[in-house]
């Protein structure tokens, strides 16, 4: 178990992509400076059409870092660009979605401060934390994926694909990642587990939305999840190289 201690103020980065998401970026945003833990929010937004890009333009919190991608690239490319960018202690990435709440980041962060861990993933299937109820195969096909993670990177998660990824930022600024779109996922798996960091886990709560909504990820997502548990783990490119 992470030992408790007291979390430092001011020494989260805050990585949040942004695409189209005018009716929920400035909530968001709202509860993430509400933790007293957040020293920087980089939004990096995605070539959003929708009005978001007027919204950030006129922010005003001097915690607040507005990076704008010349066009969509998707969120992998997002977080390469908000991970350079980053400067404090601890790293962790936010949706801008609202389906993760950001009052839990002390929670996620602990193990990083405590010393104890250099990764760790907020799991939305360990602990008893709150869940709204949302499509079986969705999660059914995120099991998956973290099972066959587990298979290629010989650890143990719950959750591969969870967005609350929490780093100490000299360990993310070390890994290249080359993925543009939801690949990022088990391409960091793969390389954190690679280069032996300490990964902790923790369970979270979980407000998922529906495709209606504004989801946007989709089952090609998935297969290409797939490629990259193999393309990007050791033992996946031995399996790769056998054929």
């Amino acid at each position: 178990m992470a030992r408790v201690v007291d979390l430092p103020d001011a020494s989260l980065s805050v990585v949040m992509p942004c695409y189209n998401e005018v009716v929920t970026i400035e909530t968001c945003l709202a509860a993430v400076l509400e933790q007293s833990i957040v020293g920087e929010v980089i939004i990096v937004d995605d070539g959003s059409t929708d009005g978001t890009r007027e919204i950030l333009a006129g922010l005003s919190d001097e915690r607040v870092r507005v990076l704008l991608q010349p066009h969509n690239q998707g969120k992998g490319a997002a977080l390469r660009t908000g991970f350079e960018a980053a400067t404090l202690p601890y790293v962790i990435v936010q949706d801008a979605d609202l389906e993760y709440d950001p009052s839990e980041f002390p929670k996620v962060i602990g193990p990083l401060v405590a010393g104890d861990a250099d990764v760790v993933y907020g799991s939305r299937f360990a602990g008893g934390e709150a869940h709204r109820v949302l499509f079986f195969w969705h999660s059914m096909g995120n099991k998956l994926l973290t099972l066959v993670s587990n298979m290629f990177t010989d650890l143990n998660l719950t959750d591969m694909e969870t967005c609350y990824k929490a780093f100490r930022r000299e360990v993310i600024q070390s890994i290249e990642i080359e993925e543009d779109r939801f690949g990022f996922e088990p391409e960091v798996t793969a390389k954190v587990a690679a280069a032996g960091w300490r990964v902790f886990e923790v369970g979270i709560s979980y407000n998922g939305r529906t495709y209606d909504e504004g989801k946007k990820i989709g089952w090609r997502d998935g297969v290409r999840a797939f490629w990259c548990i193999l393309r990007y783990s050791p033992s996946g490119q031995r399996y790769l190289s056998s054929f």
